[in-house]
């Protein structure tokens, strides 16, 4: 059943105003380089395409390259994924790039990925939610963490990835919501640590509610934060490029602190239709403290490097 299978593909050509989307990100061991591959396919009247988005996080510098419905292919049973020549799977991916402004090749593996825990309530990250037909924007976390090898070539220059951290989630639906923010960082000074938050205005019924999606993993375990298991936002502070956002709920309090650093402009979908432009960073820094609601004992503390942040400040007019 694809619904416990969110990593697999969702949808089917024959939809129309949808879009689907994979999101690798890699950084090297020594922090230096950051690259997100975005493998995707965008279902819109009249510019139905699909395409991988490239993003290097050191320069902001990203590409687009477009191809055609047809150069799109996947498994049912598996995340495989294929664009072009270029091959996406939960185990590596195998790059074949040869469009106008860019050209990328290579292979790297995912070595012991960190499953989200699913169960019959919950089928992914989203909780009941991801049952509900309908909604704007589905989402999937299908690593949290795993480590890398291989090497990549990006118009001439080549990444040795070996050693370094890996990490993959997907979006799928017609839309990103119109007001959000999105946070992640899996290169902490300690290993083993990943952290996803993610709070959205959600169109519901009619109306809309903020929705909130986190988790922090550390010490071999999930501490998650999220509407359907009752937690809330606490306090968010915004400006100047930096972001604070703290998470309760009856076991732990999450608090976030982020900056963002250099930023690139990416596509992203509106009714299917990749229209949109947003900036996403993942060349940030963010600070973590989690600590026990019970009696405030720390359970973890942190500094982390090359972070992932989106911030579409129409979410402020809700939190």
């Amino acid at each position: 059943m694809r619904l416990f299978r969110p990593e697999v593909f969702q949808g089917s050509l024959r939809k129309r105003h949808y879009f689907e989307g994979w999101y690798f990100k890699h950084v090297s061991p020594d922090l230096e380089n950051a690259y997100a591959f975005i493998a995707g396919i965008s279902l819109a009247p009249g510019d139905s395409h699909s395409f991988i988005q490239i993003l290097n996080g050191i320069t902001g510098e990203t590409h687009y390259a477009q191809y055609g419905v047809d150069d799109f292919t996947w498994e049912r049973d598996r995340l495989l994924v294929r664009v072009g020549d270029s091959l996406f799977t939960d185990k590596f991916i195998e790059l074949a790039i040869d469009s106008p402004g860019v050209n990328a090749a290579g292979r790297v593996e995912y070595l012991d990925p960190v499953r989200y825990p699913k169960s019959l309530l919950a089928p992914g990250i989203m909780g009941w939610y991801q049952y509900v037909p309908f909604m704007e924007c589905y989402h999937g976390i299908v690593s949290a963490d795993h480590s890398l090898r291989g090497t990549v070539t990006v118009n001439g220059a080549t990444i040795d990835f070996g050693g370094g951290r890996g990490y993959i989630e997907k979006d799928w639906g017609r839309s990103f919501p119109d007001g959000y923010l999105w946070l992640q960082c899996n290169t902490f000074e300690a290993d083993g640590v990943s952290l996803f938050l993610s709070v959205a205005r959600i169109p519901w019924l009619g109306r809309f509610f903020v929705g909130l999606i986190s988790f922090l993993y550390c010490d071999g375990g999930f501490h998650l934060f999220s509407t359907y298991n009752r937690s809330k936002i606490a306090e968010t502070r915004h400006g100047g490029g930096s972001l604070a956002v703290t998470l309760e709920n009856a076991q732990s309090r999450l608090e976030a602190e982020a900056s963002m650093s250099r930023s690139g402009e990416l596509k992203a979908p509106s009714s299917g239709e990749m229209s949109r432009r947003i900036k996403e960073s993942i060349d940030s820094e963010v600070r973590a403290r989690l600590t026990s609601s019970r009696d405030g004992k720390v359970i973890f503390e942190g500094f982390g490097r090359r972070a992932g942040l989106e911030v579409i400040e129409k979410i402020f007019d809700y939190v």
